[in-house]
């Protein structure tokens, strides 16, 4: 597990300007709490505005277009919200893949151009419901994240964070279980060493998204190889979000 624990909040479309006193709770709080690397990923119309009002926690993007400009209405390239004041862009989340048909190829392109915009990224991955009944899940996940990753030529730990998020644990209330969520990080090391070396491939940060919850945070980041969370509708509030990083700052050393 990386050295710190770290906890990546997902507003995913929610927050208008009255949120911002949430991001500064959590701001404050985590000023106290440095075992713990705490950041945030509000829609585009907040990132600047979290951005100021903070001084801890990191400040991020839910996505970015491939191309670096041109005539893409309603779409944000990297550089904007670089601009805007996000370090991190969250890309290849399920939601995405679902309900906007993006492709592995997609989600890389995007990648290469968030890296060469200078932000780090997120890269998200996981495997549905039918796939996991079928026993096809490892298979399924490591291919796709073969598939979306980027070529990287720097240390591969400095701007690159995998997300494994099960499909079918994202806001259901049910996880998989600690053994299955290791047996999976486990796996996605594995690739992550095969494609950077031992030393950046083994220092990439795994992160565990899917129904994360105060009450069950400890369970899960204690599961093999899972270095941190990425959370969904918990991290909308100061005190739910708090609750998780607080069980991350309880993890032995």
């Amino acid at each position: 597990m990386a050295e710190r624990p770290y906890i990546v909040g997902n507003w995913k479309m929610n927050g208008t300007r009255s949120m911002l006193s949430e991001a500064r709770a959590i701001d404050r709080a985590s000023q106290r709490l440095m075992k713990v690397e705490v950041a945030l990923a509000p829609p585009f119309t907040l990132i600047h505005a979290v951005h100021k009002e903070v001084q801890q926690i990191g400040v991020g993007a839910q996505d970015c277009h491939h191309m670096e400009d041109g005539a893409f209405t309603g779409d944000v390239s990297a550089a904007m919200v670089l601009d805007a004041g996000a370090k991190f862009v969250i890309l290849g989340h399920s939601e995405r893949r679902q309900n906007h048909g993006e492709t592995d190829a997609l989600v890389k392109a995007k990648a290469e151009t968030a890296l060469g915009a200078g932000l780090r990224i997120i890269l998200c991955c996981g495997e549905s419901e039918e796939l996991r009944d079928a026993g096809n899940a490892e298979n399924f996940v490591t291919s796709q994240l073969k598939a979306s990753l980027p070529e990287i030529a720097a240390n591969a730990a400095e701007v690159l964070t995998i997300a494994y998020e099960p499909i079918w644990a994202i806001g259901t209330g049910r996880t998989p279980t600690a053994e299955d969520i290791g047996s999976m990080h486990r796996a996605i090391r594995s690739l992550a060493v095969d494609l950077f070396g031992e030393e950046s491939g083994g220092a990439v940060r795994i992160l565990y998204g899917g129904s994360v919850k105060p009450d069950n945070t400890l369970e899960l980041l204690a599961a093999d190889e899972v270095g941190g969370a990425l959370v969904g509708g918990a991290s909308l509030t100061a005190e739910s979000f708090l609750g998780i990083v607080l069980a991350a700052a309880d993890l032995p050393d």
